[in-house]
């Protein structure tokens, strides 16, 4: 047999998971920017863009099927052609009349391709790392992943911005910013050609069994776990009050002071997310990989979950006093992403610790569309929870007291064994 030369993790983790990131972000956040900055209500916002989650939610169903058919890296390649394509689509669609439907009709045909990559890599993960490497890159792909967050949410942003204050021409502008983005992914397409490796275990399986048996081996095992009940809660909860946050911070900075919000350009928000965002969230993530790797899941669990509430008490704090201070605002911002990047290092852990067994990719797969179902149904009522409570500030008064819920569960949570195998 052909010796499979070997690559070096550090060459193809970090693009893994900001290609894996990037789609993931724009389907549920830029799309929060460019509709606001289009003129939606901040409920219609929240509503349309959480049902986008949908696929991640339901790609548990489709999951099996990339166990069977092809091999995790086929899976990569193609997906990300076609996720290219979705945001080459956007692109044009936007200066249309009808571009609500349209843009929404490609968000989502972008939010399925996404939600396989998502499924095909991080299967790929798992299976060309061992376990010391999952544990010690855990955290390095958290942060990249975030980093995918942050170029949305601050580069892209940024340049939208810069575009909309040179031409005034809010469509034009957002036009340019998806031909970019589809541009990249071609780049990062051919890149992963190149670089990703072919590991022995990734390979096709349709004569392991028929494709229906397979399909119920693999929900029956995961359903049949040990603490299936506390696990699923967590997988749930855990993201709560971040899964409302998330819908309505874009429009807290963008919206006027009279209004409750911060007052800022979108070409501001772009700044603070692209240079403060990135280094709170890299630090936080980075650290909560390298101390998860040394001290196991268990001993970090609570120390990680307190870490989260750093982010809604940021914008409690944003809210009340509506700085004009650029240097507090940046600095309220560096806090909430390091709170977020360190806290969720566990979650993601807890994730790889359950997936374990025969269907880990399966399962993983299965456990992410809990996370999604979780961050979905929450932000479909966010904005108009907002509205109804009168303002910003109150509304994250109530995220606040809506961080109960996953403490809850991490409570009830289980770990029955230290994971990951703590360095000496």
């Amino acid at each position: 047999m052909k010796k499979i030369k070997q690559t070096n993790a550090w060459s193809w983790v970090p693009s893994l998971y900001f290609t894996e990131g990037l789609p993931y972000v724009t389907v549920i956040t830029l799309s929060v920017i460019m509709y606001k900055n289009l003129g939606m209500s901040n409920a219609n916002i929240a509503f349309y863009t959480s049902w986008l989650y949908l696929p991640w939610v339901i790609k548990p169903f489709w999951s099996p099927l990339v166990d069977l058919l092809k091999t995790k890296r086929w899976w990569i390649i193609s997906t990300e052609l076609l996720i290219g394509a979705g945001l080459a689509g956007i692109a044009f669609c936007i200066p249309t009349s009808f571009f609500i439907q349209a843009t929404l009709a490609f968000f989502w045909l972008l939010a399925f391709s996404s939600a396989t990559h998502d499924i095909a890599a991080d299967g790929f993960y798992m299976l060309g790392l061992n376990e010391k490497q999952q544990s010690f890159f855990v955290g390095i792909r958290s942060a990249f992943y975030k980093v995918a967050t942050i170029a949305g949410t601050g580069g892209f942003v940024y340049f939208a911005g810069k575009l909309e204050k040179s031409t005034g021409n809010i469509p034009y502008a957002w036009s340019i910013v998806f031909i970019i983005m589809s541009g990249l992914f071609l780049i990062l397409t051919i890149y992963h050609k190149l670089v990703l490796p072919h590991p022995q275990n990734d390979q096709t399986n349709v004569n392991a069994k028929s494709g229906f048996t397979e399909f119920i081996s693999t929900f029956k095992s995961f359903f049949t776990k040990k603490n299936i009940g506390p696990s699923i809660f967590f997988l749930l909860t855990y993201r709560f009050s971040e899964s409302q946050l998330l819908k309505l911070i874009q429009p807290f900075m963008l919206d006027t002071k009279t209004k409750g919000g911060l007052g800022l350009s979108t070409e501001d928000v772009g700044t603070i997310y692209g240079i403060y965002g990135i280094a709170g969230l890299t630090l936080g993530g980075i650290l909560g990989g390298i101390i998860a790797a040394k001290g196991g899941l268990k001993k970090w669990l609570w120390p990680m979950t307190s870490s989260m509430l750093l982010t809604s008490f940021s914008f409690v704090y944003l809210a009340y006093i509506q700085p004009d201070n650029w240097y507090v605002i940046n600095f309220c911002i560096l806090i909430e992403q390091f709170g977020y990047g360190f806290g969720f290092t566990a979650y993601i852990l807890f994730i790889i610790y359950f997936s374990e067994g025969e269907y880990k990719t399966a399962h993983y797969a299965i456990c992410t569309g809990f996370m999604a179902l979780g961050m979905m149904l929450p932000g479909m009522i966010a904005g108009k929870i907002q509205e109804l409570l009168g303002g910003y500030f109150p509304f994250f008064i109530y995220i606040m007291v809506c961080s109960i819920v996953p403490v809850l569960a991490v409570a009830l949570l289980k770990i029955e064994k230290k994971h990951p195998p703590v360095n000496n």
